[in-house]
C-alpha cells in the first residue's frame, strides 16, 4: 500500500511540474460574434469570409469592413525551477535534514511483522469455563 501511494504521489508531482512549466497558445477565430474555430498549439482555421484585397479600377473604389477577427491568447509557464538548498539558513537546513532522516527511518521495523506465537497451537478446549463457573456476561 505504501509503495502504491508513493508511486501515485510521484506521478502527480511530475504532472504538476510538467503543467506549471508548459507554455501554449490558444487561438480563436470569430466570424461576426460567432465562434468558428479553436486552435491549441496552432492557428485557428479561417472561415473563408475574410475580405479580399480590393483592386481599384480608376475612380470607382468599393470598401467593405471585415466581419472576421482572430484572438490569440498565450499562456506562459514558469521558466525558473531551480531552488538552491544553500539559500536556507542553518536552522532550516538542520530541520530539513533531521525531518528527512526521521521520515525515512520511520517505517523500518514495520516491514517484518514478528509474531511470537505463530508456531504454537492453542490448548484444547476441554470445558467451557464460563458456564461451569456460572459467569454470565450481560
Amino acid at each position: 500500500m505504501k509503495q502504491i501511494l508513493r508511486k501515485i504521489s510521484s506521478i502527480m508531482m511530475a504532472f504538476v511540474v510538467l503543467f506549471s512549466t508548459m507554455s501554449f497558445t490558444f487561438s480563436e477565430h470569430y466570424c461576426g460574434h460567432k465562434l468558428v474555430d479553436i486552435g491549441v498549439f496552432s492557428k485557428a482555421e479561417a472561415c473563408g469570409m475574410e475580405t479580399q484585397k480590393q483592386t481599384s479600377s480608376g475612380d470607382c473604389e468599393l470598401s467593405k469592413s471585415d466581419c472576421c477577427k482572430d484572438e490569440v491568447k498565450q499562456f506562459t509557464g514558469q521558466k525558473e525551477l531551480n531552488t538552491s538548498f544553500s539559500s536556507l539558513n542553518f536552522d532550516q537546513q538542520i530541520f530539513v535534514a533531521s525531518f528527512t532522516y526521521a521520515y525515512l527511518n520511520l517505517f523500518d521495523g514495520l516491514a517484518v511483522n514478528i509474531i511470537p506465537f505463530k508456531n504454537y497451537t492453542p490448548p484444547l478446549l476441554v470445558a467451557d469455563i464460563l458456564v461451569l463457573d456460572q459467569v454470565l456476561i450481560i
